[in-house]
């Protein structure tokens, strides 16, 4: 009896070293989240006639909307210690005394619906992010246009107040429409 489970497990190991793993390979995933790089650009000395031009509304207010860059998410947040993407709209253009409704699907209801290709800066960008969402829940503003690459700033629960790129697959897919409020 003996002897005959020596064999057996004799034949297991002779078998088992023969057999080849079964391998799978992975293909590397590339997933964009963060923010495209901003590359420093020299400056460029002003001349008189540029720094007496006043900055357009849609220029002052992009600007107040960069000054949270960094401030994290939070979901019904309008202050430096947490902003959601329509506080973050709603505060910034509220500054500048202009009012907006303070939810995303209310605010794509405002100013006039525009294509891609007439974009300007300041102009809304409306999402519907997720699998299951039925309505807009996700806003952003423009704040830059790079030849065909429109840069937009909006709050991501993942990391606050950023600025993103419609090039991006996952925004890309999830773009809705524009507005233009001013």
């Amino acid at each position: 009896m003996i002897r005959n489970i020596g064999y057996l497990l004799l034949l297991f190991l002779i078998a088992g070293c023969g057999a080849k793993k079964k391998t799978t390979q992975v293909q590397e995933r590339k997933v964009t989240v963060a923010a495209s790089p901003r590359i420093a650009e020299p400056r460029k000395e002003q001349t008189k006639k540029e720094a007496k031009r006043p900055k357009s509304k849609a220029e002052n207010i992009i600007n107040t909307a960069l000054t949270f860059s960094g401030v994290r998410y939070k979901y019904g947040g309008t202050t430096t210690k947490g902003m959601d993407c329509s506080g973050l709209l709603y505060i910034s253009f509220g500054e500048h005394d202009i009012s907006l409704p303070r939810v995303s699907y209310q605010m794509a209801e405002q100013g006039d619906a525009i294509k891609l290709k007439n974009i300007v800066k300041g102009d809304l960008l409306f999402f519907k992010t997720g699998r299951a969402s039925k309505r807009i829940n996700h806003v952003g503003m423009v704040v830059a246009i790079e030849g065909d690459d429109i840069k937009f700033i909006h709050s991501t629960t993942s990391r606050g107040v950023i600025v993103s790129s419609l090039r991006e697959g996952y925004w890309n897919y999830a773009f809705v429409k524009a507005t233009r409020i001013l």
